[in-house]
């Protein structure tokens, strides 16, 4: 899956993904660290302590408040930050960003230090490097961890997996912010952060009711054409805002976040919005353009397409999809959705530069 210097960092992204789906880093059994920090300590949060959280390995416990947290999952570093608490250590996904902490949320930082950032080459959490930094706890919540990475990572500390109740990469961005307030000790906080982004992207669904009777697809040339399914955060954003996804879309790509269609299937793309995250706007618009089996279709046509350049702070933020990034996103994709789906050809889709 390797692509040029130039190639998007999505692709990148999903190219980690795809290989951390399938490669163990180290085999090791079920363990949970006893370490603490001596410093920083809440102390209204020993009350919340000790906490058992669920996940798709098991149930792990959390004994007191952690002081030096490491983030191995895509967002959780996020929800973190929302939280008051900054991780010593984070993964590395999207790159370009100092402590892999995106614009949206470096205000979080207070002036401290940037987390140290740990690097994903697509074989899996660095678990020397992540041992080293002498976590407390290790959250992998929006992740795809083996179970024997989970096994090796809790030779080091509580680790805190992805649920099994989504498919990997694919807990929602309310549950994953709740369950990293439960692993800290502020249930009540992370509760009032979600119910204050659910609140925004209430209030711009009720701005736009014609959103409820709109059909939209989130998709990316990812050797070939990837479209993201129901259980992917930026599928999620599309339907919180009251659009509907494709009939027949996660039959299409089957039980993961997303995968690649054939031409035969490009009907997926014709809705009233498609929304392409791409690495140049117009030499990935004249790209697909070019092919009838995507060129011919009405959403071309009638200028339904919303584009998103991935390297940039909002395509970054999209993919992000967290308690930080959403509401940056939305003030950036609700007006283009809007033009996208208001029956009009004759509306142009505002599209940002690349």
């Amino acid at each position: 899956m390797a692509r040029s210097l130039r190639a998007p960092r999505l692709a990148a992204a999903l190219a980690s993904v795809l290989l951390l789906l399938g490669t163990a880093t180290a085999c090791g059994g079920d363990s949970e660290s006893d370490t603490s920090a001596s410093t920083g300590k809440d102390a209204s949060a020993d009350k919340a302590f000790p906490v058992t959280i669920p996940h798709k390995y098991g149930n792990t416990t959390i004994k007191s408040e952690p002081q030096r947290i490491v983030t191995v999952g895509l967002t959780d570093q996020d929800a973190l930050l929302a939280l008051g608490k900054v991780p010593v250590g984070t993964t590395e996904w999207l790159g370009g960003y100092k402590g892999a902490i995106g614009p949206w949320a470096t205000d979080k930082l207070a002036g401290g230090a940037a987390p140290t950032v740990l690097k994903d080459t697509g074989t899996g959490p660095q678990v020397e490097k992540i041992a080293a930094l002498k976590p407390d706890l290790i959250l992998a919540l929006y992740g795809g961890l083996t179970k024997e990475q989970y096994a090796s990572l809790s030779k080091f500390a509580p680790v805190v997996a992805q649920p099994k109740e989504y498919n990997d990469f694919g807990i929602p961005w309310q549950e994953l912010t709740k369950r990293v307030g439960t692993a800290v000790g502020k249930p009540a906080e992370a509760t009032k952060a979600v119910a204050d982004v659910e609140a925004k992207i209430a209030a711009a669904a009720s701005q736009h009711p014609e959103f409820k009777d709109a059909t939209a697809v989130m998709a990316t040339p990812y050797e070939g054409t990837f479209v993201f399914g129901s259980q992917d955060a930026r599928s999620r954003l599309l339907t919180n805002l009251g659009l509907k996804l494709p009939t027949g879309l996660d039959k299409a790509i089957g039980d993961k976040f997303g995968a690649n269609i054939s031409k035969e299937r490009m009907d997926l793309l014709d809705q009233q919005a498609v929304v392409w995250i791409v690495g140049d706007v117009a030499k990935d618009t004249a790209k697909l353009h070019k092919d009838a089996s995507y060129g011919d279709l009405k959403v071309v046509k009638e200028g339904r397409e919303v584009y998103i350049p991935e390297t940039s702070d909002y395509g970054n933020a999209t993919s992000f999809v967290s308690v930080l990034s959403l509401p940056y996103v939305m003030e950036r994709l609700v007006p283009q959705l809007a033009a996208a789906v208001d029956g009009k050809p004759a509306t142009k889709v505002e599209q940002p530069a690349s």
